[in-house]
């Protein structure tokens, strides 16, 4: 661990950072490491003097070398290295930085390009971050956590890479996208990031091209068995409980054979979370309020199709599901507003292939009509639509395309504002472009996407695109868990966070506004997700701290901006 403290003076009651670290390592660790903005008094106590160039600058004058140095990369790989490279030399630049241009720089570090990066990542391989865990290191796990760099932990993301975004199996690759998700919590959330750690937890990879790749880092095998893998994480969570029991424990990218069932295993044993499970049914239930609103058709009124019924699909109908029944419906009644089709087709409970996640959602085989799906044992996408003439169609199933004209059509001749959401990202594994979904629905339908799409133009009207993106949602939630030290992650919560994100849609104004706010908007977002998941927190008796705090003040008292500190040394 890093020997250093942020600690706030009794007397002036300002922070400062207590180090006795001096000279070149001092300008070696991005936490600590102010580059050209160390004072000259800094300079002399810390042995830095000669060590940097003359001039003292301000946070504010870095920024717009950084910016310069940004803009002169026409290539958003070049740009997402140069990002993670100054982010390895100087962490408050860095997020001084993206916080300033938050819209234009996070599809940088986060979705769409992260995926590139992942997919690059043993070739563009520079700079170690966080805890790499290797199941053969399962006897050595406390060692392994007592090497972070960062004292204290709040947060932890951690991921197995076998379920990246909708790119699959990436190995080691995977590594990255706790890396980034931790940049988006401390961008949009708020949360100190000298108190989160990015964990990779290695059990191999069925990825036959890594497996082939001379210069792949990571354990170059096949993924272990499930019982082993199983002792492996129960191992680890073990540890994470004994280490860090305040800890908000975030599960990302996992494979569809794992997610559900680790998340259903721990989640009431600690504060723990999966965003492709909870946070991708959140900010998707947001966009469905908010088009709710907009056609005035209730959400437990509507017919909902899901196709792709993997971790997202689920937990999106999951979050639907609860919210129905919060309005009124019965589970039972609720379950039968939902279609789920996966690889097969749609559900039906006499396959026996389902998994428990899917299983409530399967339909009877005497409810199908098979003069529709010509003598097939599962009905396709196309053959549910004809059927049911649903109105809301979300697509989770990183298949490019499958939304076709003929579907989107078959949807308006039944419905006047048809709700499409084709999610899956990156954006060339999107369902359908939201160009020819306006054009095919002739501009009555109310879109949202997984990745960011430029505005669409039709009939001399611009149309922006909502994009339900996960980083809308869980850096509040992760910020209001923390402050009140939340013991568990209820639904309740996620409930509370649905709602306040769908208050800030655009589309409350005008109709054919967004219905869901921009990036640039997200740290606002994040304050009211927080108040409303804390305050849901202390309703439930889940608030270990702060129960009678006033809520506003608080958030934006703990609320994480990126500034110098000054420094005080003390003897080693």
């Amino acid at each position: 661990m890093l020997d250093f403290k942020i600690v706030r003076d009794e007397q002036s009651g300002e922070l400062f950072i207590q180090t006795s670290i001096c000279g070149k390592p001092l300008l070696t660790i991005p936490q600590l490491n102010k580059s050209t903005a160390f004072t000259q008094e800094e300079r002399l106590s810390f042995g830095l003097l000669g060590k940097l160039p003359h001039r003292v600058e301000t946070l504010d004058e870095q920024v717009k070398r950084a910016y310069l140095q940004y803009s002169s990369y026409t290539n958003r790989l070049q740009q997402n290295i140069y990002l993670n490279n100054l982010h390895d030399k100087n962490q408050v630049l860095f997020y001084k930085l993206i916080s300033r241009y938050l819209g234009e720089m996070l599809p940088t570090i986060y979705t769409p390009i992260v995926g590139t990066a992942v997919k690059r990542f043993s070739h563009e391989y520079r700079q170690p971050r966080g805890l790499y865990i290797a199941h053969s290191d399962q006897n050595q796990i406390e060692e392994i956590i007592n090497n972070r760099s960062n004292p204290e932990i709040d947060l932890i993301v951690v991921t197995d890479g076998e379920g990246v975004l909708g790119i699959g199996d990436q190995g080691i690759g995977g590594m990255d996208i706790p890396v980034a998700k931790l940049m988006v919590y401390s961008l949009c959330g708020g949360i100190d990031p000298t108190r989160t750690l990015p964990v990779f937890l290695d059990v191999g990879t069925n990825n036959q091209e890594l497996l082939n790749d001379p210069l792949y880092l990571g354990c170059q095998h096949p993924r272990i068995d499930t019982e082993h893998y199983d002792s492996f994480i129960l191992t680890f969570v073990n540890a994470i409980c004994k280490h860090f029991p305040n800890a908000f424990l975030h599960w990302e990218d996992l494979g569809r054979g794992n997610a559900r069932r680790i998340l259903d295993k721990f989640q009431n044993k600690l504060c723990t979370f999966n965003d492709d499970i909870q946070g991708t049914g959140a900010v998707t239930l947001s966009a469905l309020l908010a088009a709710c609103e907009v056609t005035g058709i209730k959400l437990e009124d509507h017919r909902i199709v899901v196709f792709g019924a993997g971790s997202a699909g689920t937990g999106i109908s999951d979050q639907i599901i609860d919210a129905m029944v919060r309005r009124g419906l019965s589970p039972e009644e609720a379950y039968k507003r939902f279609w789920l089709i996966d690889r097969q087709g749609l559900l039906i409970d006499s396959d026996l292939e389902l998994t428990e996640a899917q299983k409530p959602y399967a339909r009877k085989a005497n409810e199908i009509d098979h003069r529709l799906i010509h003598n097939k044992q599962y009905p396709t996408l196309t053959d549910t639509v004809r059927q049911v003439k649903p109105t809301i169609l979300i697509g989770c199933s990183a298949q490019p395309g499958a939304f076709s004209q003929d579907i989107i059509e078959t949807m308006c001749a039944t419905c006047e504002r048809p709700i499409i959401f084709p999610l899956s990202n990156p954006d060339e594994k999107c369902e359908a472009q939201p160009a020819d979904i306006i054009t095919w629905s002739q501009g009555k339908a109310l879109i949202a996407t997984g990745t960011a799409f430029p505005v669409v133009e039709y009939q001399n009207h611009l149309m922006e695109i909502a994009q339900c993106n996960n980083a809308l949602v869980f850096p509040g939630i992760g910020l209001g868990i923390m402050a009140v030290q939340a013991s568990r992650l209820s639904k309740g919560m996620i409930w509370a966070a649905a709602q306040a994100l769908s208050e800030h849609s655009p589309s409350k104004k005008d109709s054919f506004l967004p219905l869901l706010p921009s990036l640039n908007d997200a740290q606002i977002v994040a304050k009211r997700i927080a108040v409303a998941v804390a305050q849901t927190a202390i309703d439930e008796a889940l608030a270990q701290r702060n129960q009678e705090a006033d809520l506003e003040k608080l958030i934006q008292e703990l609320f994480w901006e990126p500034r110098y500190l000054p420094f005080r040394k003390v003897e080693a």
